[in-house]
C-alpha cells in the first residue's frame, strides 16, 4: 500500500494532468485535427483515463476491507 505522502503526491500529479487534458488549447486541438471533429472521442477517453487512473490510485491492496468502527 502506498504511504500517506506517495499517495497525495500522485494524487496531486493526476490532478494537474487532468487539468491539462482539458484546458482549451489541447481540446481545439482535438476539436480541429480534421473534418472529423475528434473532441466527442478526445473527451470520452481523457475522462476514462482520469477515472480509471483515480481508482487504481485510490483502490487498497487486494484482500483488505474497510470496516466502520463500531463505538
Amino acid at each position: 500500500m502506498l504511504s500517506a505522502p506517495r499517495r497525495r503526491e500522485r494524487l496531486l500529479a493526476l490532478i494537474v494532468l487532468a487539468v491539462l487534458l482539458f484546458t482549451p488549447p489541447l481540446v481545439l486541438v482535438a476539436d480541429r485535427a480534421g473534418t472529423v471533429s475528434w473532441l466527442p472521442l478526445y473527451l470520452f477517453i481523457a475522462w476514462g483515463l482520469v477515472i480509471g487512473l483515480a481508482a487504481w490510485l485510490l483502490e487498497g491492496p487486494p484482500g483488505s476491507t474497510r470496516r466502520p468502527r463500531r463505538e
